[in-house]
């Protein structure tokens, strides 16, 4: 999951060095939470306007989530 969030995010920025993803362990309903880190001056492409682009890849990866048999998945970013 972590390669899915990944391949999403390095098509939008600019500084694909800066990407930091970490992955916290399920909690105790089962869901998992990723962080994603990018550069500030790449912080809005990924939120986009009224967070449309962070609404996109968060349902991208409960999607992705869903085919490969995990039940909750969020993305944090900051």
């Amino acid at each position: 999951m972590k390669e899915l969030l990944y391949a999403i995010v390095a098509g939008l920025v600019d500084d694909k060095d800066a990407i930091d993803i970490t992955e916290d362990e399920p909690d105790e309903t089962g869901m998992v939470v990723f962080h994603l880190h990018v550069a500030e001056e790449d912080m809005g492409r990924v939120i986009g306007k009224q967070g449309r682009i962070a609404k996109a890849i968060r349902t991208i990866m409960r999607s992705g989530a869903a085919r490969n048999g995990m039940d909750k998945v969020t993305v944090e970013i900051g």
